[in-house]
């Protein structure tokens, strides 16, 4: 289920964590997202709303767990304040198949990228400011409700 860390974690580590939870599983998929230093980003901070953010995360590890035949799920996503570099997020999806694992872990990245509650804030040379999902984002999310 989801993990919200307001501290730095080891992706390897809660990767290796994972394996040993999926069983008899023929693939396992991970996706990490860390912070880009592009356009002169010092700091991103994100912040939810406690509680809610979490059973959003919930509820679509339930909506994946419905539609793929997975073996385990497990969201780890960063709160707090990073820097470049910085791990933020790791998908990773457990399934007797890859493609179940694979699409599975695709549609969680889509949700956490444009439905999560979460407030994304960066600081560099350029001030400070919010960032919102982009066009492309809600093209990728979309495209789960025509599949």
């Amino acid at each position: 289920m989801p993990m919200l860390l307001d501290h730095d974690f080891d992706p390897a580590k809660a990767l290796a964590e994972f394996e040993r939870t999926c069983g008899d599983a023929g693939a396992v998929v991970s996706f990490l997202g860390r912070v880009r230093a592009e356009g002169g980003v010092e700091t991103l901070e994100l912040q939810s709303y406690p509680g809610v953010t979490e059973e959003g995360i919930r509820a679509a590890i339930q909506a994946a767990q419905s539609r793929w035949p997975l073996s385990a799920v497990k969201v780890i996503h960063r709160i707090g304040r990073m820097r470049p570099g910085a791990p933020i997020v790791l998908v990773m999806t457990a399934a007797k198949h890859r493609r179940a694992a694979f699409e599975a872990c695709d549609f969680l990245m889509d949700y956490l990228k444009t439905e999560a509650i979460f407030w994304k804030r960066q600081t560099g040379a350029q001030g400070t400011q919010w960032i919102e999902p982009r066009a492309e984002d809600y093209e990728d999310k979309n495209r789960w409700s025509r599949t």
